[in-house]
């Protein structure tokens, strides 16, 4: 098989500004409710379980388990030949996060792995989470 070479870094959506909080460097964060304590990702103004607006900022481990994922093969030729891999990654603070998987072998990929953060920057003064196989 060929091995995932890299991920394709787009340019991530930007939540509106009353829910934007900078992260401290190394973190990846999400919103928990005060309410009901479900987990929200993306951020958002109102929790997704309860509509209560009382959202407070938590740093996540950084630790999940893939969900579901994909291999996207792109033809040699164009520029940016290769294949990368995409997921769902069920976070163990309770949340999901669509996200690339980097550093494993398409044939290695399987549900329920379980993968760790690696944030990278992407040369535009940007910094975002990737995944690799967690093997401790």
């Amino acid at each position: 098989m060929t091995p995932v070479l890299g991920p394709q870094i787009g340019v991530p959506v930007t939540p509106a500004a009353s829910v934007r909080v900078p992260p401290e460097p190394g973190e990846l964060r999400y919103q928990r409710c005060a309410e009901c304590e479900a987990a929200n990702f993306a951020p958002t103004e109102l929790c997704r379980g309860c509509s209560s607006g009382t959202l407070h900022w938590a740093t996540s481990a950084g630790r999940g388990s893939v969900y579901s994922w994909t291999v996207v093969r792109r033809p040699a030729g164009r520029g940016s030949a290769g294949s990368y891999a995409v997921a769902i990654v069920d976070l163990d603070e309770g949340y999901r996060m669509l996200t690339n998987l980097v550093e494993v072998e398409p044939t290695e990929i399987h549900s329920g792995m379980r993968v760790r953060v690696d944030l990278r920057p992407t040369g535009e003064e940007r910094i975002l989470p990737f995944f690799t196989p967690d093997h401790g």
